[in-house]
């Protein structure tokens, strides 16, 4: 047994997308962790609201006082470093949040089955019908501007994926020899589903959320982008490409004069959702035994 762990762990730090997947993390993460320290912020101020660096209307190229240039008047450095916590807290609460009401949801209607689960699951179709974005637009226009708003709207329109797959994996495991010993010993249904269904059958639920995690932070992006998410100023990547929107075509016969408004910024989304998803798929090799070949 602990050979076989042993080596799993040595292929698990052996495989290059999973290296990959966790530095580029290890990267944002430390980025997020010294932010005060890379981009200080102003006295007294939010940090997480970009000061106004220039009364310019005009974008800025690089330069060695603004390393990646000025949009809409605010530093892109600083909103890229401190959109980065942005994202962390998008996607861990959401993530979280979202993923806890699916595992309840999930675990009721999969472990019950009959009534409990035709009503959880028709309404769980509901939720699934209704276009996810779409929705979110909507639900954050009617409880306003705001990150808390987005992520609300986010939650509540995301929970539905993890219940599925719970109820699913929930319904193979429930008729397990195990599961029917611990209930002919009279075992409460609570302590059943707590200690034996869900540690047997929630791991794909974690790795589907940290997959699910870069997405999330691209929707909130997406809600910024179209100035209905966080508030003006706020640093957030889809808030810095906000800035660019007249300015992605450039000037006549100057394509690319302005890249650097969409590059710094879109960029640090790429590589965000990228190292969530290079970890999922480790994650995914590493518990799945049907890969361990």
């Amino acid at each position: 047994m602990k050979r076989n762990r042993r080596t799993l762990f040595r292929k698990f730090f052996l495989n290059l997308s999973a290296f990959l997947g966790f530095f580029i993390l290890f990267v944002f993460i430390v980025v997020a962790i010294f932010a005060p320290f890379i981009a200080p912020p102003k006295p007294n101020k939010n940090p997480y609201l970009m000061p106004i660096v220039t009364w310019n209307g005009n974008p800025e190229a690089p330069s060695p006082e603004h390393r990646f240039g000025i949009a809409g008047k605010r530093d892109i450095f600083y909103g890229v470093i401190w959109g980065t916590r942005t994202a962390f807290q998008v996607g861990i609460i959401v993530t979280f949040v979202s993923t806890f009401i699916g595992l309840v949801v999930g675990s009721i209607a999969g472990y019950f089955g009959k009534l409990f689960d035709e009503i959880l699951m028709r309404v769980t179709d509901v939720f699934l019908a209704i276009p996810f974005l779409v929705a979110a637009m909507v639900f954050t226009t009617i409880l306003g501007t705001g990150l808390d708003k987005v992520m609300i709207a986010m939650t509540v329109f995301s929970w539905m994926y993890p219940a599925r797959l719970i109820r699913g994996n929930i319904l193979q495991v429930k008729e397990e020899q195990y599961i029917t010993a611990a209930r002919s010993l009279g075992v409460s249904h609570f302590f059943i589903i707590l200690r034996h269904v869900l540690p047997n059958s929630i791991f794909p639920v974690l790795i589907q959320a940290s997959m699910r995690m870069g997405s999330l932070v691209i929707t909130a992006a997406s809600l910024n982008f179209l100035g209905i998410g966080a508030p003006q100023g706020y640093a957030d990547w889809g808030a810095l490409l906000n800035y660019s929107r007249n300015w992605m075509l450039g000037g006549n016969g100057e394509a690319l004069k302005y890249w650097y408004m969409t590059v710094f910024p879109g960029t640090a989304m790429v590589l965000f959702v990228l190292s969530w998803n290079l970890v999922g798929d480790a994650l995914r090799d590493f518990f799945d035994p049907r890969l361990r070949i």
